[in-house]
């Protein structure tokens, strides 16, 4: 990946997120001069806080299944992945030190559990190639001349100084987690420039639902291996199913299943209407590994062992205890009543429920809880294969500027080295 070259451009990388270090880095070794423009006082703050500060680096499914899991203009970036792929990270982070390792869902971690390690494997390359890093530094516009109708960068006005360059990387992030820098800048650099921003929507968020009093019962209850459906109850139509790890909350549903979910959710047609009309149903089947009739040959079983309890006393060994009011609320069956006073009918409504459990789903939670932020700049605007833009020479995006998004799982992250490299290489 590294080759000495004559300095051919004077780079300015916008945003010192792992797309703007990623591509600061490339855009050094292929023999740039390169400032790196960072608007907190140190890198990757937001790189900081993935995977609840493990930091999932990416996924070790193939390049392909990256599109697969990137519901947000997926085929964009076929290039990008092709030319940096999962191996290139990997590589690059053990050429710094770094070991990693696979755990479930293809999820792939540093050995230390520890992101503050992942970052400084990029920090330290950095710091290797002398990059020019200006801190505590905000761009307020992009600098560009006009000649024979076309439009090219010429530099950056920062609230400190004018710096030249003939390339400019725009990698600023999006609008989720404000807190770490990601507050929307880029987004107003690039439309002052002509550049069409799509609407910005939260994605990778949890989601609030109409019945907050028995979320509120079950907030902190996580519950593994379960199937996820969210339906649309006006088309009578499936629109995600997944099968995971969730989490009630205070406000509605979490984790990642839900995460993902609304990866999908956040694109689908009239979303924001079918929220208010309650049309939205979050399906839980609590036991995915049964089907109906094995599930009814279970519970048989268990209420022969405490046929002489009361019904609440007899789901234990079937169901976290925390859930297990709201489903007999739900299935009607007096909680009283003997086990072995239970109908057939009650029996089935029991199983009814526990194959799915339904919750409405009543809107997305705000973008500042999201993960990641879906829109940006449009894609039509920018070359896929190179990242720069159609409308501004020396212009390039990378990261989740771009209106691209994916689900959980190491994929979002990926996007950001695949485009950051592609973007610092030379054209």
């Amino acid at each position: 990946m590294f080759r000495k070259e004559t300095v051919l451009n004077k780079v300015i990388v916008i945003g010192g997120g792992p797309a703007g270090m990623l591509a600061a880095i490339t855009a050094k070794e292929n023999g740039n001069d390169v400032f790196l423009i960072e608007k907190n006082n140190q890198l990757g703050k937001k790189l900081l806080i993935t995977g609840k500060g493990r930091c999932n680096i990416t996924s070790s499914l193939e390049m392909k299944e990256f599109i697969n899991n990137t519901p947000g203009n997926g085929m964009f970036l076929y290039s990008a992945f092709q030319k940096y792929t999962n191996k290139d990270i990997i590589n690059f982070l053990k050429r710094q030190g770094l070991e990693v390792k696979e755990e479930r869902g293809n999820r792939i971690f540093p050995v230390t559990d520890k992101s503050m390690d992942v970052l400084n494997c990029f920090i330290n390359r950095i710091k290797e190639l002398n990059i020019d890093i200006k801190y505590n530094t905000k761009v307020v516009k992009i600098l560009t001349q006009t000649i024979e109708g076309k439009s090219r960068v010429i530099g950056v006005r920062t609230d400190k100084e004018m710096i030249k360059g003939n390339k400019v990387i725009l990698a600023t992030g999006g609008k989720s987690y404000p807190l770490t820098g990601s507050t929307g800048d880029g987004y107003l650099l690039a439309e002052k420039l002509g550049h069409t921003i799509t609407q910005i929507k939260p994605s990778l968020v949890p989601l609030e639902t109409y019945d907050t009093i028995e979320c509120k019962e079950l907030q902190g209850l996580s519950l593994r291996n379960v199937g996820i459906k969210l339906l649309d109850t006006e088309k009578n139509k499936q629109i995600y199913e997944d099968f995971g790890e969730m989490l009630f909350t205070h406000f509605g549903v979490s984790g990642p299943t839900i995460l993902s979910a609304s990866a999908h959710l956040v694109r689908y047609k009239h979303i924001e209407r079918l929220f208010g009309d309650k049309k939205i149903i979050l399906k839980i089947d609590l036991k995915p590994a049964l089907d109906e009739k094995k599930l009814n040959e279970r519970i048989l079983r268990d209420f022969q062992e405490v046929k002489n309890k009361q019904f609440k006393n007899s789901l234990d060994k079937l169901l976290p205890h925390k859930l297990i009011p709201a489903v007999i609320h739900r299935t009607k069956i007096n909680p009283e009543k003997k086990v072995n006073e239970i109908t057939k009918k009650e029996r089935e409504r029991l199983v009814q429920e526990i194959k799915g459990f339904e919750v409405i789903i009543k809107k997305f939670r705000p973008i500042e809880e999201a993960i990641i932020t879906s829109g940006g700049i449009h894609i039509k605007e920018i070359n896929p294969k190179t990242m720069e833009s159609k409308k501004i020479d020396g212009l390039y995006f990378a990261g989740e500027i771009i209106d691209v998004d994916s689900y959980t799982g190491g994929f979002n992250l990926q996007i950001a080295y695949s485009t950051g490299y592609v973007a610092g290489l030379n054209d």
